[in-house]
């Protein structure tokens, strides 16, 4: 009986924290310990995305059908609260990473902080709110595990023939997902969300600037994912007309 209390006296956020530190360090020594040192840290930061991402899905939608009293200012629940922490600490180890070996990424670095506010904010000051942050966990992450493996394939692509394959047929599914996702479903929720905001329904439990930072990040998220697929469309389209134009000449 100690030993159960203990446990679950202990807080959630370093226990998940070393969770992803240690597969983060077993991705890096063990899983990708024979890969070139340039693209290991990319890869390892993969590992632990694959690690967080469906799984955050899953909680995160278990924990949205498990509270009764769903809505943009509910109260945050016991649960909400600790799938807020799970990604709180994989956003702070991938955060790590980032600064240890990529520290002139400006764009990933701002990326990780303001989406650390957004869910610190929500489980730590404001305690509300956690269902809009929840169901954006969940469009965010739902392309992860087609993300990572498109990611570690194109990684490859240069020195592996069947990465190259997997990466040219990952692709136009990817894109297209993706697409549907950050750029029909997520501009939806973020109306519906800014709509009921910007009525002053939630004033009484999430303070304004609270709110109004919480839009701007998620806008400015969903800007920069739609320039991103965009210019992976364009890159995409560039190279089918390319090897259409060589293959033209080679019949010719």
């Amino acid at each position: 009986m100690e030993t159960l209390t203990l446990v679950h006296s202990l807080p959630n956020l370093p226990i998940f924290f070393f969770l992803f530190l240690a597969i983060y360090l077993v991705g890096y020594f063990v899983v990708f310990r024979n890969w070139s040192p340039k693209i290991r840290p990319e890869a390892s930061s993969c590992f632990i995305s694959l690690a967080h991402g469906t799984p955050a899905v899953v909680l995160a939608s278990f924990a949205l059908y498990a509270d009764s009293q769903r809505g943009f200012a509910a109260p945050n629940t016991a649960f909400q609260g600790l799938v807020l922490d799970y990604s709180i600490a994989y956003f702070l180890m991938d955060l790590c990473h980032y600064l240890v070996f990529f520290p002139s990424d400006i764009l990933f670095i701002g990326h990780h902080l303001a989406t650390l506010f957004v869910f610190v904010t929500c489980r730590y000051v404001v305690f509300h709110g956690s269902y809009a942050i929840l169901v954006l966990l969940v469009l965010a992450e739902v392309t992860s595990a087609f993300q990572n493996t498109w990611t570690l394939a194109g990684a490859l692509k240069s020195d592996v023939a069947t990465a190259a394959k997997v990466y040219e047929l990952l692709s136009p599914p990817f894109y297209a997902f993706y697409s549907v996702v950050r750029g029909f479903i997520g501009p939806l929720f973020m109306y519906k969300m800014g709509v009921f905001f910007l009525s002053g329904a939630a004033d009484h439990v999430i303070p304004r600037w609270v709110w109004v930072s919480w839009i701007f990040v998620v806008l400015s998220a969903i800007m920069v994912s739609i320039l991103w697929i965009s210019n992976l469309w364009a890159e995409l389209y560039r190279e089918r007309k390319t090897k259409l134009r060589k293959l033209e000449k080679k019949v010719s």
